[in-house]
């Protein structure tokens, strides 16, 4: 690829390279309870009812099923020449934040107030979606909002966090180091607000000291909807 092709590949709807036969691919894709916008699919009851079960085994036969349909989905629409957004193989989920007030409106896609259910649950769910195949993957799992993400949603597109460091390392990054240590998510979402005066996406302390040198995560990083990346 010359400089300009890769860079035009850095964007959500990455544009095609006829000359070396890369069809385009839209990354954005939803499935926080089942394959969303695109068509006829199983849902399954809400993130934070799923949670409730406490069990990983369904979490992770739920993440199968959502993976399974997905990739059908993607066979049929590659077939048809169709390469929007809604039918790739990049799910953004789980939304493994924690529900910390009652009052966050999107508190109910999550999976609850407890980094250990949330970490254990979410990890289950993304080796659901992604499968145990050592060489391809049945889809991607994107873990968000990374970090320190749980409302008040208004703000959240210009909030600065200034968090404990016991309290980071204690509440708000346990779900994501199992995420990416057990669950081995290949793909991650860092979240709009900015902690401790760096934006999210462009945290050195989040992006590279921990989730990269600590976690050892060898993915990517997508940033939410229009966010710094």
């Amino acid at each position: 690829m010359t400089i300009e092709e890769k860079a035009a590949q850095m964007q959500n709807v990455a544009p095609a390279i006829p000359r070396l036969g890369v069809p385009a691919y839209d990354y954005w894709n939803e499935a926080l309870h089942g394959v969303a916008r695109a068509g006829e699919a199983t849902m399954f009851p809400q993130a934070i009812g799923m949670a409730a079960t406490w069990d990983p085994d369904l979490l992770h036969d739920e993440g199968h099923v959502i993976a399974t349909e997905g990739r059908a989905k993607y066979n049929q629409a590659q077939r048809e020449g169709n390469f929007e957004r809604y039918y790739g193989l990049t799910f953004w989920s789980p939304n493994i934040n924690i529900f910390r007030d009652p009052r966050w409106g999107r508190g109910q896609e999550t999976l609850g107030e407890d980094p250990y259910l949330a970490g254990t649950l979410g990890s289950a769910f993304i080796r659901g979606v992604q499968g145990d195949n050592p060489k391809y993957f049945e889809a991607i799992a994107t873990p968000k909002h990374f970090a320190v993400h749980s409302g008040p949603e208004p703000l959240r597109h210009g909030f600065n966090v200034n968090v404990a460091p016991r309290d980071l390392s204690e509440t708000y990054l346990p779900q994501f180091r199992r995420a990416i240590t057990e669950g081995k998510a290949y793909s991650l979402m860092c979240a709009y607000n900015a902690v401790d005066t760096k934006a999210a996406c462009a945290n050195p302390t989040l992006l590279t000291d921990i989730l990269r040198r600590d976690w050892g995560f060898q993915g990517f990083i997508t940033s939410d909807c229009n966010a710094v990346a």
